[in-house]
């Protein structure tokens, strides 16, 4: 079977206790819309579903659905899982159409981060802030995921959105709402045991002024006992 085709089947049955009756079947009640045609419940084959779930394309990429002898394109817009088992208890499937943008989140690759600047010579650490994007493109145009080059990003620096090559005819939803949604994706910063270790110094310092006589920092109480004696003599 190709990577990215699922072979489903009508349902007529609705409700929990249907729903139920297939997932002991080993079956995964869905719905397939979209595409400018009423929605249809459908059935997908639960041990299949879960094979192709393993791989990162299947969430960004064209699926083919086969219904009978009937083909229809359509992507991934949600699912349920089981919050114990390894078991999916729900498919939403949209319809592609050809002249029809879609609305699709893909994945980031990070390229160059064992290279970078602020790792290999600063001793920093990246951070992933965002792992994936969504996109609006007509179906032809849809990548598989985008990359992001951080080999020349240094310490305590990041890249954001805009900093995104994306492909001719994709855009980023996000950005096209204005500036101020250009929010960072990936950074490099100081290692948290360096963090903490700093902190731990700076709190000894400031141990050591208090108990040599230095003026205490600002809005923090002198020492009980420190003050002039007041009392009656």
């Amino acid at each position: 079977m190709n990577q990215n085709e699922l072979t489903a089947e009508f349902r007529e049955d609705k409700g929990k206790g249907a729903s139920r009756r297939l997932r002991r079947s080993g079956k995964v009640p869905a719905v397939l819309y979209g595409g400018r045609k009423e929605p249809k419940n459908i059935t997908l084959d639960q041990q299949v579903l879960l094979h192709q779930l393993e791989s990162e394309s299947f969430y960004s990429s064209i699926l083919t659905i086969k219904i009978g002898k009937d083909s229809q394109a359509a992507i991934l817009k949600d699912l349920q899982r089981h919050p114990a088992k390894r078991q999916i208890l729900h498919v939403d499937l949209q319809r592609v159409l050809a002249d029809e943008k879609i609305r699709i989140s893909v994945p980031l690759h990070f390229l160059g981060e064992e290279a970078a600047r602020g790792v290999k010579e600063e001793g920093g650490v990246v951070s992933h802030i965002v792992s994936e994007v969504e996109v609006s493109c007509l179906p032809k145009d849809l990548p598989e995921y985008l990359e992001i080059e951080v080999s020349e990003l240094g310490l305590d620096e990041r890249l954001h959105l805009s900093d995104i090559k994306v492909p001719e005819g994709v855009e980023i939803i996000e950005l096209t709402y204005g500036a101020d949604h250009d929010q960072p994706v990936v950074a490099i910063h100081r290692p948290r045991k360096e963090e903490i270790e700093e902190e731990v110094v700076e709190g000894e310092e400031g141990l050591e002024a208090a108990a040599e006589g230095e003026e205490p920092a600002e809005g923090k109480a002198p020492e009980e006992g420190g003050g002039e004696d007041k009392s009656e003599s």
